[in-house]
């Protein structure tokens, strides 16, 4: 780009689907917005006009819900803006937390204490934030309790003040999680909220609280969502071609049942 910005393969590529399909006229945009830098020194910035406003979104907003299929950035980011407002000073502490749906019947048949059976469910977290935290730092945070990575049970009972909160997976809450979670937030705090509405693993077809959610609060200015698209997906070229095919394949189905 000539100012600085790398871009690999897969970002160039991405950016020409971008500019093909009419989605953005100018990438330096966006990609010129680095929200944090990477335990690499490698620059984390918004890779669509949409990822670029969901960062502003969440920077201007105490409350923000990100909804879109797999792979468009909507944790990666939120967790980036959290490691940015910790190091600016905004906040204290991070809280990422997820429901672990899958759990239910399989964690007491895992191996380990609590904490052990959970680990697998909460990985996902772990991973961008160790992407984005060194290795060591990131250890003693976790001692400290300056970063916390837990299941969201154990949000219950709480107030957390002068936060950075993720909920993320939120599509796996029922309606009293999602409201039990959204009444958690304490003075100084954001909360980020992040799912898919494609991948609802509740057992025997219970409501979704992210969709609940979108139901209640949608006429809320003050707590905007923010919808991603196959467009937006920065993983391999070929996941983007997936999401765009499932999202044909339901709106057929739609149809038909219409």
């Amino acid at each position: 780009m000539g100012e600085g910005v790398h871009l690999s393969r897969n970002d160039i590529a991405h950016c020409a689907n971008l500019v093909g399909a009419g989605a953005a006229d100018d990438i330096r945009t966006f990609m010129k917005d680095v929200v944090v830098l990477s335990t690499r020194r490698r620059p984390i910035s918004p890779r669509s006009p949409n990822q670029k406003l969901y960062i502003d979104t969440i920077r201007e907003h105490d409350i923000v819900f990100g909804v879109g299929p797999a792979g468009t950035g909507k944790t990666y980011l939120a967790v980036a803006c959290a490691v940015a407002a910790m190091q600016a000073g905004e906040v204290r502490r991070i809280v990422l937390t997820r429901p672990a749906v899958e759990a239910g019947e399989k964690l007491g048949f895992l191996p380990g204490d609590l904490t052990e059976k959970v680990d697998p469910y909460l990985r996902p977290l772990y991973d961008a934030l160790h992407d984005m935290i060194e290795p060591g730092k990131f250890a003693r945070l976790l001692e400290q309790g300056t970063i916390e990575v837990a299941p969201l049970a154990f949000m219950r009972g709480r107030t957390l003040g002068k936060a950075f909160v993720i909920l993320d997976e939120a599509q796996n809450t029922t309606r009293e999680q999602m409201k039990m979670f959204l009444t958690r937030l304490g003075v100084d705090s954001k909360a980020v909220v992040t799912g898919d509405m494609t991948q609802i693993d509740l057992p025997d077809g219970r409501p979704s609280g992210l969709r609940d959610a979108r139901h209640v609060l949608g006429s809320l200015s003050d707590i905007p969502f923010v919808e991603f698209s196959a467009l937006d997906v920065v993983r391999h070229r070929l996941v983007q071609r997936i999401v765009a095919a499932y999202q044909r394949a339901d709106e057929r189905a739609a149809e038909r049942r219409s």
